[in-house]
């Protein structure tokens, strides 16, 4: 039987610390302006993200005290504690890319030190692990899912739907109430960020995010609770969109490091849907997204055949919103 007091709590604490972030970013004029990337027309106060930040921490150490985490996940966890600082920093300030690089990079080092290198994964019947080659593809996978989830971060309700649908996926699937943790976290937080978001959480809470899940489909992979191909499936909707916008603004010679709105959760935007429509539709296709990781889980031999049935479905999605809006070569 699950106490659901301590989320009731977490939620609490999220609800009420995201209020007095924004009455205070808004004292000390802390507020994301409008520019050619954004998808909201009015000033906005940012920064909500610390409220994730310390509820989420505070959370993750109360877990570690009545011994409901284990403890190199919860060492793993806490080193994203550094990518929170910046994130903060770079919020308030602007830090050069090469600073948030170095500390991305830091941040995935030490939680791989606690989490150890990723083990073998199973391709069908066939395994493989090759020791140095699964220590690289997890740092990359790190570094990669924290940017991904910060250039996801572009409409209202959008990354912390997205991730507290995730966090309750991770419960359901494994009955590993981090999961829980980390929805009732975001749920808080969540009513303040709804379209129109009344406050923006910012890369102090969407770096960490990023860091989180990642963390977590490692720490999952290698305790063989779940795989790979589960997590990938989970997260689909984020890194499908994210990477096929990279490939095509290399193909079409873009300055990468040059603001745009060409992913396809942008141009549905543009193309006429809300906000709130747009993370409705995203959040339904998670639901069958679901569907795919729970067989994933009960027929593990055929994971990745359930992982192409969901970026079929991505595809198809995708076609859809180029022919609404879209992606412009130039």
């Amino acid at each position: 039987m699950i106490d659901f007091l301590p989320y009731v709590i977490i939620f609490s604490l999220s609800f009420i610390l995201t209020m007095a972030i924004r009455k205070w970013a808004i004292q000390k004029s802390i507020l994301d302006f409008p520019n050619e990337r954004s998808s909201h027309t009015l000033p906005t106060p940012r920064g909500g993200g610390i409220a994730i930040v310390i509820v989420w921490f505070g959370g993750l150490t109360f877990f570690f005290l009545t011994k409901k985490v284990d403890e190199k996940l919860f060492f793993a966890l806490i080193s994203g504690f550094p990518l929170a600082i910046t994130g903060f920093f770079d919020d308030m300030v602007g830090l050069k890319p090469s600073i948030r690089f170095i500390i991305q990079l830091t941040c995935a080092i030490l939680a791989l030190y606690f989490l150890g290198e990723l083990h073998s994964i199973q391709f069908f019947t066939k395994s493989f692990s090759i020791p140095i080659l699964s220590y690289l593809l997890a740092l990359v996978a790190i570094v990669w899912s924290i940017n991904l989830f910060n250039f996801l971060d572009g409409i209202d309700g959008y990354i912390t739907s997205e991730v507290a649908f995730v966090g309750l996926a991770i419960f359901l699937l494994t009955g590993d109430q981090i999961g829980l943790l980390l929805t009732f976290t975001l749920l808080g937080f969540l009513f303040w960020n709804w379209q129109k978001a009344k406050i923006f959480m910012g890369d102090v809470g969407s770096t960490l995010l990023g860091f989180t899940i990642a963390v977590l489909a490692i720490s999952h992979h290698n305790n063989n609770t779940s795989s790979i191909p589960v997590w990938l499936i989970l997260t689909s909707v984020f890194w499908f969109d994210a990477t096929v916008t990279l490939l095509r603004r290399i193909r079409n010679k873009e300055q990468l490091s040059r603001a745009h709105r060409k992913h396809a959760y942008q141009r549905i935007v543009q193309a006429g849907f809300s906000h709130q429509k747009t993370v409705l539709c995203a959040l339904s296709l998670n639901i069958i997204g679901f569907i795919f990781a729970f067989l994933a889980i009960q027929y593990k031999t055929f994971d990745w055949l359930f992982l192409f049935f969901d970026l079929a479905l991505l595809l198809i999605v995708l076609k859809y919103i180029d022919r609404k809006k879209p992606f412009l070569y130039t």
